[in-house]
C-alpha cells in the first residue's frame, strides 16, 4: 500500500513509519505546520519538523511539510480563545485531531492518492467480525491515547493505521534505538503547541490576555457566602481548581465548584460539593450507530484519567457513584470494555 505517515517529530510516529517501511509499503512522511507564533512548542514545532526530516532521511523515504496554519487558527486556536471568554475549559488537542489530523490531513492524503494514513498514536484499529473498523485502547495502558481519538468515526478509522498501538512504549523506544532514529530518547510532548512555556515569560494567561479582556472576580464560599478575596482573571479559573486561589490551604482545602463569568464570581467549597451524579453532554459523536439510553458504558474524562462506570441517558450519563464535577467544554470518551463507542462535550 501507499501510506502517508503523520510525522510529529516524536519517537512514536518515527517508529510507525519504520514499521511500515519494514512491511514493504510505499511510505511517505508528512509533518503538519500548525502554529508559527510565540508558543511554537509541544508537537509540530520547528524543531520537530527537523527531527521528522532526519528520521525520514534515515529510513530513506520522502518527507513533506503541509502548511495548515490558517485552518488551525480557524478551527482550534480561535475556538480555544472564545471558549475561555465564555468560561469553558476546552481541549485543543482533541479539536486538533477532530479538524486537522483526521480531517484536513486525511483529505490531503486522499487527493494525493494514498491508500491509508498512519500516525503514532497508542491506540488500536481492529476489525470486528462484521468487517467494521473498531477503535480500541492501546496495549500500553499508561500511554493509551484512545481518549484523544474518541471523536473519530467509522470512515476515518477505515482509512487509519496505528502501527505502534500494539506495543509498549519501552518497545517503541527500543525499535527506534535499534534503527538509529534520532528521536529514540526524545521526551513525549506535554504542552499545548501554541502556548509558550512559563520559562519564556509567557503562558496561558498572557496568550489569552493578548486576545480577550481578562476580568477580576470575587471568590465566595458556597455555603456561607463569605468573601475570600479576588482572582486576577475569572476566564482562567476552571472547575475543581484548588491552587491559585486566595483560599489555598492544606489544612482546609477549597475547590472551585462554579464559575460565573457574567457576574464575575468564583464559588468555592469542599470536595464533597464537587461531587455530581452525572454529566450533560452535547456534540455527541458515535463510531458507528448511537447507543440507546440505558446502555452501560465507561466514561473517561481526561487523557489519562480512570474510566467510570455509568448509564447512558438521552442528554448525558449518570455515574454509578457520584464523581467530581467536570468543567464545561471538556471532552469525555465513552467505552464499552476496551472499545471506544463515542464521545461528547460537557455542557
Amino acid at each position: 500500500m501507499r501510506i502517508l505517515v503523520a510525522m510529529s517529530g516524536g519517537v512514536d510516529s518515527s517508529v510507525a513509519a519504520a514499521l511500515l517501511v519494514d512491511e514493504g509499503h510505499e511510505v511517505v512522511g508528512a509533518t503538519m505546520k500548525l502554529w508559527g507564533g510565540a508558543g511554537d512548542s509541544g508537537c509540530c514545532s520547528v524543531a520537530d519538523v527537523t527531527d521528522a526530516r532526519r528520521v525520514c532521511d534515515r529510513l530513506g523515504i520522502d518527507h513533506h511539510v503541509f502548511n495548515f496554519t490558517e485552518t488551525f487558527n480557524e478551527m482550534v486556536v480561535d475556538p480555544y480563545v472564545e471558549a475561555h471568554r465564555r468560561g469553558e475549559t476546552p481541549n485543543p488537542c482533541v479539536e486538533c485531531n477532530r479538524h486537522l489530523k483526521f480531517d484536513t490531513f486525511i483529505a490531503r492524503a486522499k487527493r494525493l492518492g494514498f491508500d491509508r494514513v498512519a500516525t503514532g498514536h497508542h491506540a488500536r484499529v481492529e476489525r470486528a467480525a462484521s468487517g467494521r473498523a473498531q477503535l480500541l485502547r492501546g496495549a500500553d495502558r499508561a500511554k493509551d491515547q484512545s481518549y484523544v481519538l474518541s471523536i473519530l468515526g467509522a470512515d476515518q478509522l477505515d482509512y487509519l493505521l496505528l502501527p505502534v498501538g500494539t506495543m509498549e512504549k519501552t518497545g517503541v523506544r527500543a525499535v527506534a534505538a535499534r534503527r538509529g532514529l534520532a528521536t529514540f530518547a526524545k521526551p513525549d510532548s506535554q504542552d499545548v503547541c501554541f502556548i509558550a512555556s512559563r520559562t519564556k515569560g509567557l503562558g496561558r494567561a498572557q496568550f489569552l490576555g493578548e486576545r480577550i479582556d481578562l476580568h477580576r472576580a470575587r471568590v465566595v464560599e458556597s455555603a456561607s457566602g463569605v468573601d475570600h478575596g479576588e482572582v486576577a482573571a475569572v476566564e482562567l479559573v476552571t472547575i475543581g481548581q484548588r491552587r491559585g486561589l486566595p483560599t489555598h490551604s492544606r489544612e482546609r482545602p477549597r475547590y472551585v465548584i462554579d464559575v460565573d463569568i457574567d457576574q464575575r464570581i468564583v464559588t468555592v467549597g469542599d470536595r464533597e460539593e464537587l461531587m455530581v451524579p452525572g454529566l450533560r453532554l452535547t456534540q455527541r459523536t458515535w463510531v458507528h450507530e448511537p447507543l440507546a439510553a440505558g446502555a452501560r458504558v465507561h466514561v473517561q474524562m481526561s487523557a489519562h484519567g480512570a474510566a467510570r462506570p455509568a448509564t447512558l441517558e438521552d442528554d448525558g450519563v449518570t455515574f454509578d457513584e457520584p464523581f467530581r464535577k467536570i468543567a464545561r467544554g471538556q471532552i469525555v470518551a465513552l467505552y464499552v470494555g476496551h472499545r471506544v463507542v463515542g464521545s461528547g462535550v460537557v455542557c
